[in-house]
């Protein structure tokens, strides 16, 4: 398995803008296989509880060089701040992950089939790796390290498809407003 390559096509306070963006991408992109996975830090026992309502079996682990994982059966609200993880999670769970999610900096990612051909850009139809929108709430960056007060978008494609990410934010009416990195997953 290899990353894919990420690229931030909208950032804003608005979440409902960014949720919008997020929700049109996902209109042209193949989602027969639609999932969502789901990251994020999170400091505050109101929030760990909103968030373990919806995961209730996560993988967890303790910020930093603290011991403390769902590997050794702690309790995650005697070790915050920790880092939370679902993966492959059903469509429906993304708006209320969002939701509970609250100021915790987090990244839902939408995994899907597969991207439409984009040819202005001489591409094809992409297939699934690399089929991928994030959004970063109050985030800048896809390893969760750099807090903001806004959310950002990412389109992933394959990093030898690079032209398709600023061919989707164009499909959306936006461009490309930062580097194409690659993802951590």
């Amino acid at each position: 398995m290899s990353n894919s390559y990420a690229q931030p096509i909208l950032r804003t306070a608005d979440l409902g803008a960014a949720l919008h963006v997020v929700q049109r991408l996902l209109a042209i992109a193949d989602t027969s296989e639609l999932e969502v996975d789901f990251e994020a830090t999170v400091s505050s026992a109101p929030t760990l509880t909103a968030l373990l309502d919806l995961l209730p079996d996560p993988d967890w682990w303790a910020e930093g060089d603290r011991d403390g994982s769902s590997a050794t059966d702690d309790d995650p609200f005697t070790h915050l701040p920790v880092r939370l993880q679902g993966w492959a999670l059903p469509p429906a769970l993304a708006d209320p992950l969002v939701t509970a999610t609250g100021g915790a900096a987090a990244a839902v990612r939408w995994d899907f089939a597969g991207w439409p051909a984009a040819p202005e850009a001489g591409l094809g139809v992409g297939g699934t790796r690399g089929a991928f929108v994030t959004l970063c709430l109050n985030l800048r960056d896809l390893d969760l390290e750099e807090p903001a007060p806004d959310h950002t978008v990412f389109v992933h494609v394959k990093q030898v498809e690079a032209e398709r990410a600023p061919w989707l934010a164009a499909q959306v009416g936006l461009r490309t407003i930062g580097d194409l990195v690659m993802a951590p997953h």
